[in-house]
Order: C-alpha cells, then sequence, then structure tokens
C-alpha cells in the first residue's frame, strides 16, 4: 500500500480538539506528513469546522468541562457524516473525571481508532493497571512474554467500541477484535519529548482517512510512520532538542520506500 503517498495526495484536513502543552508540536507533525491540521475547541464552532474537515481527533490530556461538551458535540456530528474520529485517552486512569469523560466519550461517540499507553488501554479495558499521571507505568509494559494477555485486552475493548487498538510503547501493539500487529519502531530516547503520542493520533488519523480500505493496516501504518522517523532522527541527533527538531524532519521526508524498508512488523491472528 501506499500510505503516505496517499496522505500526501489528499491532504486530509483533520480537526484537533486536543492537548494545549503539545498542540504546536501535533500541527507540525500533521503537516510534515502531508494532512492539515486545524485546532478549535469552541462549542460554537466546532460543529461547523466538521463540515469541512475529513476527520477528528480527540484528546482529553488537558481537560476542563467547557472542552469536554466540544468534544461530544464535534463527535456527534463527525459520526453523522462518517468521518474519521480518532480518541486518545490521555491520563485515563489517573483521575475519576478523567474515567467519567472516557465513558461518557464511549457512550455518546463512535470512534475508529483509540490510541493510547498501555496503562490508559488497560484502564479503559478494566484491567488491573498503575497509572503515572500521563505517561505508562513500568509494570505494565508490554513484553514479549505477556504479548498474548494484551493481545486479549486489546481484542476484548475492540469488540466492545469498535475501534481500531493502538497501544504504543517499547513495543507498539495495534488490534481489531480478529488480527493484531505488533512494531519495534521507535527508540527509548522519544519517551523525553511530550507530544509524541498526541502526535502519532494525528498521523493515525491522517492514515485512516487516506487509506480506507483496511483500518487495521492503516492505523499500524500511522503508528509505523512516528514510530520510523523518531528512530531515524535519532541516528544523527545530540539531545532531545535535536531529536525533536529531527523527528518533524523526517516525518517530512519519509516515503513508502523508506516505510517499507524500515517497518518492523509482525501479524498475529487474536
Amino acid at each position: 500500500m501506499e500510505y503516505i503517498k496517499n496522505i500526501r495526495e489528499k491532504t486530509p484536513l483533520i480537526h484537533f480538539i486536543t492537548n494545549y502543552v503539545t498542540v504546536n508540536d501535533v500541527a507540525n507533525a500533521t503537516l510534515a506528513i502531508g494532512a492539515s491540521p486545524i485546532m478549535t475547541d469552541e462549542i460554537k464552532d466546532v460543529k461547523d469546522m466538521q463540515n469541512i474537515c475529513n476527520a477528528l481527533v480527540i484528546n482529553i490530556g488537558t481537560l476542563n468541562e467547557r472542552t469536554v461538551e466540544s468534544m461530544i458535540e464535534a463527535g456527534k456530528r463527525a459520526n453523522e457524516l462518517g468521518h474519521v474520529v480518532v480518541l486518545d485517552p490521555c491520563g485515563v486512569g489517573a483521575t475519576p473525571y478523567r474515567n467519567e469523560v472516557i465513558n461518557r466519550l464511549l457512550e455518546e461517540v463512535k470512534f475508529d481508532c483509540i490510541k493510547g499507553n498501555i496503562s490508559e488501554i488497560k484502564a479503559m479495558a478494566n484491567v488491573s493497571s498503575k497509572t503515572n499521571g500521563v505517561d505508562a507505568c513500568e509494570a505494565d509494559k508490554t513484553t514479549r512474554e505477556n504479548m498474548h494477555e494484551v493481545f486479549k485486552f486489546a481484542k476484548d475493548l475492540s469488540i466492545k467500541t469498535g475501534a481500531v487498538i493502538a497501544i504504543t510503547g517499547p513495543i507498539d501493539v495495534i488490534a481489531d477484535s480478529k488480527n493484531a500487529y505488533i512494531s519495534d519502531n521507535g527508540c527509548k530516547e522519544m519517551r523525553a519529548i511530550t507530544g509524541t503520542g498526541c502526535m502519532t493520533a494525528g498521523i493515525i488519523a491522517a492514515a485512516l482517512v487516506a487509506n480506507k480500505d483496511d483500518k487495521l493496516k492503516a492505523a499500524t501504518a500511522g503508528v509505523v510512520i512516528l514510530g520510523l522517523a523518531g528512530e531515524l532522527a535519532n541516528k544523527y541527533a545530540k539531545g532531545t532538542g535535536s531529536l525533536h527538531i529531527g523527528l518533524i524532519d523526517e516525518l517530512s521526508n519519509l516515503n513508502d520506500n523508506i516505510l517499507e524498508m524500515g517497518a518492523k512488523i509482525e501479524r498475529f491472528e487474536i
């Protein structure tokens, strides 16, 4: 598949209601891969904004009551229009309010993909977990030894929500109700850059819009694109600052040949 070529040719317009800590990085990463971002969370604006967009990304990282209502309004309109909707449940499990908001979102909005770290997805799947704010707990991390356990709760959450479940971490797991991919792309240094997960959600949305034939493969491509870009940037980075800039550079330079040669993925039936 020509995942990146399709994104660059179709230039999907993606509406973000997202974490204000990372909004600039999300916009730049989205532009670098060939899509177009727009950020608005005003409730009087979001419904009409969906009329001109191709996708919606909801990220609960910096919650407040006003933006929750905007998320619901935009999500319902996106569903009415058949647009791609991606959820990043940033920090779910950390507080009762976050859990309440996620439960409401799942009740009122249908999502094509839910992307989070392992602790966030465990919290959504009601699997015993500990959380470290918006970061995954070290005890929760995905390993080769617990892979099939991760597949199980990802599959169950996919069945419950109808969404592809993308679990990011040292080993990425992307699953639906029948199949899963794992990816070993990325590097540990990316954990020191705020917003890589938020960027991934936007790239997944772009991939889903531009490659509609297979949601699981498109979401997997979105995860691998960000991981591979970080991996390539780390080869010449002098520290987290240059890695941060290099990540955007590599996203802008990626093509499908580089993606195919660099992707480290395996497929499983679950």
